[in-house]
């Protein structure tokens, strides 16, 4: 094997695995149902809806649905809260959370962007976190577990308690309801903090009635799947997974396809585990106390899809109080802090298969981040790392081209020797590189150790939410889209044309010959629609590695001479 039949192999490799990527994620997505009565947005009754989701006490079996119905739709006389981090929307009635807002992150990377509204009402978008109470059966079975307090109970709220926040910037919303049946009451406490993505939910049940109160909690996320982002490998927007996902100590993190809802529906118990909605750079998590066991389960509503967890059984006695705490993280895939907010929350950051490589890298680019304070220069610093670390087999697939490129006029003139008989041809050829020393393969090994090291790049700088709209310096304010005056793609296109000219291409026939020929400019138009982190990335990878091979082509081999 030459090493220029290597390079074109790996070149039409990384094509064809981004246009495979490609292909998955166009036909990841399922379409929306047509509109019709039955695919209409749900209403709550729909939502809750769900026979046999849950076993038996202590966990809580299938629901049944509530009196009356309510669609998903704009809160009435909303509460809402703002922090550093977050501008929160809650409707009193269900004191559900109906919009999220990221004041740190730009929906676009130009100024004056309205922030990234990660849960909304808005229609087609909707993505809402909600929370309500199950009670047993007439005759107190579990099985036939209707909702006590649905999405559709009025609370009231005391709006003179939400201002000023407290000194250390916590805010705390408290709602109020009246069960109308059994007389008891559940105050509903939102907490929110201060630079912290992570709200608190604090439900306490005081039961006035003369008999014991038995309930359940449930907490879930309902979403419709986003617009479609458009396909293609250049696009980051049609790489990241979008569905729910959930985690617990033994089954780890698992993901699930909205496609894969009605066919693989999940059914699980777990103890200090979590359940989410991602998407791409952010996500939002209801996370139960630790120590308590739930049931994770999902399902689709017409065109929302669900992911619930429904806690143990309490039950309340005459008198008595009884308070249920869980927390729910609306935010950024930030990889150091997600860890410390829930075990297993920072696999939510998904790197596929090649995590491994992918987080040491990250931990690198954000270590040089923090040295030099821009994410372009940290990637810069970055390949020059890895270019040190890969020196000695790259040194050794250069003086390999160097060899190959000093014997080349004898490779052509045995070409011109044995003409169309290309074994009599490949056998003289292995014959002079066995006089000559020279490994052909010599220079494949560099290149096949260097392949899962770029994927495993190539998908943090698609991933990492903190690379998400960062400037490099002059004309690039923005990694994470294309150059918008293509000079990164072009400095690339010429440093793959230079390379090609240093290599050499013994034995070639007209057809490899041209395709060769044509992979500078192939790259080079591919590269103008990549973002531009990565084509930094790639461009200066390239160019260290052709002024490596120049240095030692000069010292370890002469240009070929002219046929």
């Amino acid at each position: 094997m030459n090493q220029v039949r290597t390079f074109l192999l790996f070149a039409w490799l990384l094509v064809g695995f981004l246009i495979w990527e490609a292909w998955q994620r166009d036909y990841a997505l399922p379409s929306a149902p047509a509109d019709s009565a039955d695919s209409a947005v749900p209403t709550i009754a729909d939502m809750q809806r769900d026979p046999g989701e849950v076993p038996a006490v202590p966990a809580v079996a299938g629901v049944e649905p509530p009196t009356g119905a309510l669609e998903i739709e704009a809160a009435q006389d909303p509460v809402v809260v703002e922090t550093d981090l977050l501008r929160l929307t809650f409707d009193p009635r269900g004191a559900s959370l109906v919009r999220a807002e990221l004041l740190a992150h730009a929906q676009e990377a130009e100024a004056g962007s309205p922030p990234v509204a990660l849960l909304s009402t808005t229609p087609g978008q909707a993505f809402v976190a909600q929370a309500g109470w199950l009670q047993p059966d007439e005759a107190g079975r579990w099985a036939g577990a209707r909702s006590l307090q649905t999405h559709e109970a009025a609370f009231a709220v005391d709006r003179s308690t939400l201002s000023p926040p407290a000194a250390d910037g916590r805010i705390e919303i408290p709602f109020r309801w009246t069960d109308p049946v059994s007389g008891a009451t559940l105050e509903r406490r939102w907490v929110i903090e201060r630079g912290s993505y992570v709200l608190g939910l604090r439900d306490r049940w005081s039961n006035a009635a003369g008999a014991p109160l038995a309930l359940a909690p449930y907490r879930e996320l309902l979403r419709e799947p986003p617009p479609s982002k458009g396909g293609g490998f250049t696009n980051p927007e049609a790489y990241s997974f979008v569905g729910a996902a959930w985690f617990s100590p033994d089954a780890k993190f698992n993901k699930l396809k909205f496609d894969d809802f009605v066919d693989e529906p999940l059914r699980t118990s777990a103890t200090d585990g979590w359940i989410a909605m991602l998407q791409h750079y952010f996500f939002a998590a209801w996370i139960p106390a630790a120590g308590e066991q739930t049931i994770f389960s999902t399902s689709q509503l017409g065109r929302l899809y669900r992911i619930r967890a429904v806690g143990s059984a309490l039950t309340v006695a005459p008198g008595a109080d009884a308070t249920h705490e869980t927390r729910l993280y609306v935010g950024p895939k930030l990889q150091d802090e997600l860890a410390a907010v829930a075990p297993g929350l920072e696999r939510t950051i998904d790197y596929g298969v090649l995590t491994v490589l992918a987080e040491p890298l990250f931990w690198l680019l954000s270590l040089f981040h923090g040295l030099v304070g821009n994410w372009g220069w940290a990637i810069v610093m970055l390949v020059v790392l890895i270019k040190a670390v890969f020196f000695k087999l790259s040194e050794a697939q250069y003086k390999s081209f160097a060899k190959m490129r000093r014997v080349q006029p004898r490779i052509e003139s045995l070409k011109e020797r044995y003409g169309d008989d290309r074994a009599k041809f490949n056998a003289a050829m292995m014959d002079l590189y066995k006089k000559e020393k020279i490994n052909p393969m010599g220079g494949c090994l560099p290149i096949l150790v260097q392949i899962p090291v770029f994927i495993s790049l190539y998908w943090v700088l698609l991933e990492s939410v903190e690379l998400r709209h960062a400037p490099w310096f002059g004309w690039i304010d923005n990694l994470t889209a294309p150059d918008p005056y293509f000079i990164l793609p072009v400095l690339n296109l010429l440093t793959m044309w230079l390379t090609q000219k240093l290599s050499p291409a013994p034995g070639m026939d007209p057809v490899q010959r041209r395709m060769m020929q044509a992979m500078p400019l192939v790259f080079g138009v591919l590269f103008a629609f990549f973002p531009a982190g990565l084509v930094l990335y790639w461009t200066v990878n390239g160019a260290l590695g052709l002024l490596q091979q120049w240095v030692i082509t000069r010292r370890h081999g002469e240009p070929a001479a002219k046929a």
